[in-house]
Formats: structure tokens, C-alpha cells, sequence
């Protein structure tokens, strides 16, 4: 995580390696829906999709 203007951040898991497959992209394993929904989401939500992302590279 970086730390910006005293308010954590999740950096995101991007490799710049876009190619989808069957909506998940095979540099950096989000589905479309959460590489979509990343701008918007709150540090919550994209630790929740780092969790996912992590479980679907061992698949």
C-alpha cells in the first residue's frame, strides 16, 4: 500500500498486460467488472478484490 497526503491507498494490481479472457485479464487477473469498478472503489472494496484476484491465480 502507498501512503498519499496521510490517507492510505491500495495500489493497483495493473501490469500493463491487458488481454482479456473469458473477462479476466491475464496480466493482472481482475474480471472487467472490478478493473471497471477500481477508480471508484474505497480501499475496502479493492482489498476485497486483491482477495479475489489471489484466489483465482492459484486456479
Amino acid at each position: 500500500m502507498k501512503q498519499s497526503n496521510s490517507k492510505t491507498t491500495v495500489a493497483s494490481p495493473c501490469v500493463d498486460n491487458c488481454c482479456l479472457n473469458d473477462d479476466i485479464c491475464m496480466g493482472c487477473f481482475r474480471l472487467l467488472q472490478e478493473i471497471l469498478d477500481w477508480g471508484g472503489a474505497d480501499s475496502q472494496l479493492r482489498l476485497e478484490i486483491l482477495r479475489q484476484v489471489d484466489e483465482r491465480k492459484k486456479l
